[in-house]
């Protein structure tokens, strides 16, 4: 399909400036843009594309300034990054939805699968399941046993839904991904290790989209709980128990142990590692490679391991690398010393 300039900034609520019938089919990075393309400008870094740029149009930011001509027409908005990804989220509704229920799938007779659904090859359905209405289940799903998921989620390929476990409205699970296996709980004995059955379940909440081969164990007893509109990278671990609060996301790699509570509104940056049995508060961002072993409060910026205030974590990183030069210092001063003594 193809939209004009002024289409498009009238559904994003923006400007234009240039030619207001320029015409626009694909979408491309401003390094790499082409005629017939739109593309945005969100960080100063890329800015001298837009004077090079083959795109036809380029959304820009209201305060952008540029220093000469373009060539392209622009459509200037209050935040280019959030109107392009409004235009994103409108191109992927426009394709067509999978329907059908493949007669390579195995659904079990008491199984329900709600209407308008894509039941793939090869997807596995378990006794006493429930599936949605809308739901698209991609080639090689599995779900367990009594496992739901809710109206308009989709699964891809090689994702289990293990026995029992809840997966809600509107929920995107990417390939790999297993929800409800087992929590990693075993007791010491003289002869090795027992385990300990983990007897229940995960909850996944509305909105929520779950990363490639990322794991979300169930819990010992009562439930895991993801909470609503939640965003995990790909290869994140989240163990049994633990409670992920609403509007969370985390980068890929981030691992929380068991029976951790986390806010609403938190971000952990890539390889963020949680320790057991404790609270993180609301609103709370961790850099990447944080090692935290106990609770944070509310409205926490940190970074380090064990992990500090974001300013003292870097003056202590600048000290950190001056460190083999200020010993060499300090065994001078120490010599010195020891001369002086010795002279007395």
């Amino acid at each position: 399909m193809e939209f004009s300039a002024k289409q498009i900034a009238e559904l994003i609520q923006g400007s234009v400036e240039g030619n207001e019938n320029a015409t626009v089919n694909s979408f491309a990075k401003i390094e790499e843009g082409k005629e017939g393309a739109i593309s945005f400008l969100a960080n100063s870094k890329y800015t001298h594309y837009i004077y090079e740029t083959k795109s036809s149009v380029v959304l820009v930011d209201e305060g952008l300034k540029l220093e000469k001509e373009v060539a392209c027409t622009l459509i200037r908005v209050k935040n280019a990054y959030e109107a392009v990804a409004k235009l994103l989220q409108l191109y992927e509704s426009m394709k067509p939805k999978l329907k059908g229920i493949s007669s390579l799938a195995f659904i079990d007779e008491t199984a329900t699968v709600g209407k308008d659904c894509y039941i793939g090859p090869f997807v596995a359905i378990g006794p006493g399941a429930k599936i949605g209405d809308g739901c698209v289940l991609h080639p090689h799903v599995t779900i367990g046993a009594r496992a739901s998921v809710s109206d308009n989620t989709e699964i891809y390929s090689n994702a289990v839904i293990y026995h029992d476990c809840k997966v809600g409205k509107n929920c995107i699970l990417h390939a790999g991904c297993v929800i409800g296996a087992d929590g990693f709980g075993f007791a010491p004995t003289a002869d090795g290790y027992d385990k300990i059955p983990q007897i229940g379940i995960v909850t996944i909440e509305d909105n929520v989209e779950i990363g490639a081969n990322t794991c979300i164990d169930r819990s010992t007893m009562g439930s895991t709980y993801v909470r609503k509109g939640v965003k995990l990278d790909n290869l994140v671990q989240i163990a049994h128990n633990t409670d992920i609060g609403a509007n969370t996301v985390m980068s890929s790699q981030v691992g929380v142990a068991g029976s951790t509570k986390v806010g609403e509104w938190c971000m952990f940056g890539g390889q963020v590692g949680i320790s057991g049995h404790i609270t993180i508060g609301n609103k709370v961002m961790l850099g990447a490679q944080s090692g935290v072993p106990g609770s944070i409060k509310d409205n926490q910026q940190l970074i380090g391991s064990p992990p500090m205030e974001m300013k003292p974590f870097f003056r202590s990183q600048a000290i950190f690398r001056r460190l083999p030069e200020m010993y060499k210092e300090l065994a001078a001063l120490r010599k010195e010393i020891e001369e002086i003594k010795s002279k007395k």
